[in-house]
């Protein structure tokens, strides 16, 4: 790993989820990046001026998160003050004073100010880092789901412990992160209904088709996602609780209590709430992150650190693989059900939110932060994340999962390696052109135009 600093363009994040795709531009009919907008300056609706609009509200891109090939990140840089600022001179003079000369004098012909008029600063290059970190994890959701039928084989289940430790704390902490200016645009807010409700529906819709062509028995409970599904209604709530926490003078010690005290309620999966309040830290945490806390992890001493952590935790999981139980690992299940006494559940809660934090710094550590192969499937996450269970499902219901040899060292490399190839596909441009109709709905005719557009 390089120890090079990267450099970052300087704002604040636009309200990417880490897992959804663009939809910013949707509600201005257009398509775009919006991971890495700049943030709005003194933004309205209906600005007067043009010329000095924030670029934000042109941009596109609703993190699971996806398209836009001209996406940029914010930065995660800190911003220095080098930072453009507007002048203060007068426009018509050529100094510190204004002008004493005839405005006839100063008059330029149109054709003339056109030609003088300064072009439109240059759209910044999307950082790929996130991107980066976003693929890593993407691509481990499909192998965890592949590895459950295997799980009675100590070293898959040693797999799947280490997996489901950090991979989706670590995409809320992304979504909280690029949660932070969601609410400062009215193209971002489209997205709760564009990226979140509709492909809910959709989704929910369609693998409750695809169990009953399999056989099972049909059900369909939508205010009780099924699977997968769960992530988006739970980012839909940590989005629109986003002020609220950005409000709170200590929003990462609350959260850590409510997440805590949620351990004595046994929460129905109803709406998510159960992760929603299983998560909640991650999430927090996200939403004050600042640029620079990315930048303290680019050093040597930290990836080295990184590594023995990582080892550290293999180990760990290798250990407690035969006689864990898996509920703590979902961030959702109450101490009762987990047949735990309250000061040992506070015990386990705290213990696995600060492994879990560990790991994922140390994942961050090491992932690249520039361009790599895979930079580019990073922005397309939420079709991975949304159709990987179909090849799942379908390789669970037939049985090829249940092959003797994949119970063991050997299967959970091929399950890892087949997870990791089936997150390629489905992260390719040629994916999303087949099914951005359904995961990415143009719904820009259900909302009104803003005010003096």
């Amino acid at each position: 790993m390089s120890d090079t600093r990267s450099s970052f363009p300087a704002s604040a994040s636009t309200g990417s989820d880490g897992l959804s795709p663009d939809a910013d531009r949707q509600a201005a009919g257009t398509t775009g990046a919006e991971d890495g907008q700049h943030p709005p300056a003194a933004q309205t609706d209906s600005q007067t001026y043009p010329n000095l609009r924030s670029p934000g509200d042109a941009q596109t891109y609703p993190a699971l998160q996806p398209p836009g090939d001209a996406q940029t990140y914010p930065s995660l840089r800190p911003q220095t003050d080098t930072q453009t600022r507007p002048t203060l001179r007068p426009e018509t003079g050529t100094g510190t004073e204004p002008s004493l000369r005839s405005p006839a004098a100063d008059a330029v012909p149109p054709v003339e100010q056109a030609e003088k008029a300064p072009a439109s600063p240059p759209k910044k290059k999307r950082e790929p880092y996130l991107d980066n970190v976003k693929f890593v994890l993407i691509a481990l959701v499909p192998i965890g789901h592949a590895l459950v039928p295997t799980l009675n084989a100590d070293s898959n289940r040693a797999l799947y412990i280490f997996i489901y430790t950090f991979h989706m704390p670590l995409f809320v902490v992304i979504s909280g992160y690029l949660s932070r200016n969601f609410w400062n645009s009215n193209a971002k807010t489209n997205k709760l209904v564009d990226t979140f409700v509709v492909p809910y529906i959709i989704v929910e819709v369609g693998y409750a088709a695809l169990r009953s062509a399999l056989g099972q028995k049909w059900s369909l409970t939508i205010i009780d996602p099924s699977w997968l599904n769960w992530y988006l209604l739970a980012l839909l709530f940590w989005r629109l609780s986003a002020p609220v926490w950005k409000r709170m003078k200590y929003p990462v010690p609350v959260a850590i209590a409510a997440y805590l005290f949620a351990g004595f309620s046994q929460i129905s999966g109803d709406f998510s709430m159960d992760r929603f309040f299983g998560l909640l830290p991650f999430f927090v945490i996200g939403l004050v992150l600042q640029p620079e806390h990315f930048e303290l992890l680019n050093r040597v001493w930290v990836k080295v650190l990184a590594v023995l952590t990582l080892v550290g935790a293999a180990g760990v999981a290798i250990f407690i693989a035969p006689k864990a139980p898996l509920d703590p690992f979902y961030f959702k299940a109450s101490y009762a059900d987990m047949d735990l006494s309250w000061w040992m559940g506070l015990g386990l809660r705290t213990a696995l939110l600060l492994a879990s934090l560990a790991m994922c710094a140390a994942v961050m550590a090491l992932i690249p932060r520039g361009e790599t192969w895979y930079s580019d499937l990073g922005t397309r996450t939420l079709y991975a994340y949304l159709l990987h269970g179909i090849p799942v499902l379908i390789a669970k219901d037939q049985g090829w999962l249940d092959f003797p040899w994949l119970h063991g060292p050997l299967g959970a490399l091929a399950i890892a390696s087949g997870g990791f190839a089936l997150a390629i596909v489905l992260c390719l441009p040629e994916t999303r052109t087949i099914f951005k109709w359904v995961l990415e709905p143009r719904l820009t005719w259900l909302y009104r135009r803003p005010s003096g557009s």
